[in-house]
């Protein structure tokens, strides 16, 4: 079912009506779970159906058609302030906080939350990449967080609460999204027309993680192509870790210049490295070959040269690892290099080994 239009979040709906309908809805919220599975269109939809003229806030119903639905919408109600990491920047400043310079304290978010509503109801206020805040920025909102202003509601949008500084946990409600189903994702990507064929969607609905972002970052047909060679190159013994090292960092600088860019296309292929180590402890348990045939053949080359499935199970987990080091923004060209010496050394210690 979906609400609003906004796919996968029922039980989050309904934690929120029961609290409206109760009067005890939190003052500030963190919502938390993977980048493009809906937290940011909950937050504008949830501040609309809280700002809406016509509809009761515990409905979270907004009709859209009155002046502030449209309004939020749109991004310029009065009630309604988003604050965003510029796209230059690698944190929130501190001024869209609390000002900056002459005018500290008498601008910026905690200066805007603090004033009377300008249509007589709540204010609703979003962070958006609070990942992003940075140990001055959290300290900013400290007292703004601990002291509320009154009919205010505060929204934090991060991917996991490990991110988020002990500052803005210990003042926050936890709201965790879940990753959408596969088949949701699958079903999305064909509605808005990302591709074309069912077989398509299912695919990228497979290597999402439950997000609809990263399926969109996944129907790149370049990304595809160095897919087959990189799990072919990964099922040669011995692996050439390092030339293969050089030759993934060269495919992630040329996502683009943006980090998150470059940090998801490392993820991509870190993922696509941990699932032919899936298919071929798969393979040497005696499952079907998978229908990719490159993936099918690759596993069952590197099935041979490993020999046995717990050495398989250890590479997974070390991929495992490097897409929560990738996640942690360490160093990439090491988090890599030495990803891919691990899997050279585990791969041959198997084939020694056996």
């Amino acid at each position: 079912m979906s609400w609003q239009g906004i796919e996968g979040h029922d039980e989050i709906v309904a934690q929120f009506q029961r609290a409206l309908a109760r009067g005890r809805l939190a003052s500030t919220f963190l919502f938390v779970g993977a980048e493009g599975i809906g937290k940011r269109s909950f937050a504008l939809k949830l501040a609309q159906a809280l700002l809406c003229q016509r509809s009761p806030a515990a409905a979270l119903a907004p009709c859209g058609t009155c002046e502030a639905c449209v309004q939020v919408a749109a991004g310029t109600h009065p009630d309604l302030i988003v604050v965003a990491k510029p796209a230059d920047k690698n944190v929130i400043p501190v001024e869209l906080l609390i000002g900056s310079g002459e005018k500290r304290m008498q601008e910026g978010l905690c200066h805007e939350i603090g004033l009377k509503a300008f249509c007589g109801g709540r204010k609703v206020a979003i962070i958006d990449d609070a990942d992003d805040l940075n140990v001055e920025g959290a300290n900013a909102l400290l007292k703004t967080l601990e002291e509320p202003p009154a009919d205010s509601v505060i929204i934090l949008l991060g991917t996991s609460v490990e991110k988020q500084l002990p500052t803005i946990r210990s003042r926050s409600q936890l709201v965790a999204f879940r990753p959408l189903h596969p088949e949701v994702v699958a079903r999305l990507l064909l509605e808005q027309q990302i591709v074309d064929s069912p077989d398509a969607a299912a695919t990228l609905a497979r290597y999402s993680e439950g997000s609809l972002g990263r399926a969109r970052a996944l129907a790149d047909p370049e990304l595809w192509k160095f897919r087959a060679e990189f799990l072919q190159r990964l099922a040669q013994a011995p692996l050439n870790s390092p030339a293969l090292a050089r030759d993934v960092l060269a495919f992630v600088e040329a996502a683009g210049k943006e980090a998150p860019a470059r940090r998801e296309r490392a993820r991509q292929l870190i993922g696509f490295a941990a699932e032919l180590y899936r298919q071929v402890i798969r393979t040497l348990s005696g499952s079907p070959a998978a229908a990719d045939e490159v993936l099918s053949a690759s596993a069952v080359k590197l099935g041979v040269a490993i020999g046995d499935a717990e050495s398989a199970a250890l590479a997974v987990e070390r991929c495992l690892d490097a897409i929560a080091h990738i996640d942690r923004n360490v160093h990439q060209a090491t988090a890599i290099e030495c990803w891919l010496d691990d899997l050279a050394r585990l791969t041959e210690t198997a084939r020694v080994g056996g």
